[in-house]
């Protein structure tokens, strides 16, 4: 599979597959991601139909650079194995499943992606909410080695009603450090959970800022408003650029050929800052070139 480490992923919008204004709409936002929704924001009656226009907007294309994921509905609904054969046929970039419980999941679906015929890009994206997902969060990320798997997106709202508990985000602080530790151990990229009050910018604003503090790569949004502030916080900031510049600058430099540790700027630099740095400039490069 192609590397997805540095695909710029700061605004992972959900648009319901079931409405055809928003599909069209999705065709000219500023969103990294666009996850075409057949789950949650689609009623019981209308997710075939969803479906049916999700591999249709897929097929006409007009996304431009736009990563386009699909998510179907879980393994344990009637809707399942339609949903990932339709998609496995189709263009989309990935396929997000909700409710994964375990490795376990992780493998089955991989391996009926692969039976499908999908491409071989095709990525397998996996919602973390459920209680049982946070228990057994490191051996799902394990198999990320040999399986499609590139992406956890952590999902609090379910988190939430599965411990009968209230919407309070520090309630969810030693998950999101299980979740963001295990897919930095295995090479999973983590998104956030969405923000559901999309009429109050300076909250969002100021998750996104902890989201992006805690590790976080991205975010998942509810409505397009959001998106403008997710790519500005979770893009690497100028004086972020900057140092990194440096620091690349200086490892260069033939005085510090062979050093594991240099000053730059007044600063004990070692080699991880090296590679901190690099990764900082290759996220801006990405980032650039999605935009043009």
């Amino acid at each position: 599979m192609t590397d997805t480490k540095f695909h710029p992923r700061r605004s992972c919008l959900y648009m319901p597959a079931s409405n055809a204004r928003a599909l069209e709409k999705a065709k000219t936002l500023a969103a990294d991601t666009i996850i075409l929704d057949l789950e949650d924001a689609v009623a019981p009656d209308a997710k075939i139909g969803a479906r049916d226009a999700a591999c249709v907007a897929l097929a006409e294309g007009g996304y431009g650079q736009r990563e386009m994921v699909v998510r179907v509905n879980a393994m344990d609904t009637s809707w399942f194995t339609d949903d990932i054969k339709s998609i496995c046929a189709s263009k989309a970039d990935g396929i997000l499943v909700p409710k994964i419980q375990n490795a376990a999941d992780i493998v089955k679906i991989s391996e009926i992606i692969d039976r499908e015929g999908a491409h071989g890009d095709l990525q397998l994206w996996a919602m973390i909410e459920m209680p049982i997902a946070v228990l057994n969060i490191a051996r799902i990320a394990e198999t990320a080695s040999a399986t499609r798997l590139t992406t956890f997106v952590m999902g609090f709202n379910d988190l939430a009603k599965e411990m009968r508990a209230e919407q309070d985000r520090t309630l969810f602080t030693p998950a999101i450090a299980q979740t963001i530790m295990a897919g930095r151990a295995f090479g999973v990229n983590i998104l956030d959970s969405v923000y559901n009050d999309f009429k109050d910018p300076e909250g969002f604003e100021q998750e996104c800022r902890q989201a992006k503090a805690f590790g976080f790569d991205g975010k998942t949004l509810i409505h397009p408003a959001q998106i403008d502030i997710a790519n500005r916080e979770f893009a690497p900031h100028e004086d972020k650029i900057t140092e990194a510049m440096a620091i690349i600058a200086a490892f260069k430099d033939p005085a510090n050929a062979g050093k594991g540790v240099i000053t730059v700027n007044g600063k004990m630099t070692e080699l991880l800052h090296l590679q901190q740095a690099e990764e900082t400039i290759a996220l801006a490069d990405a980032i650039a070139a999605a935009s043009q």
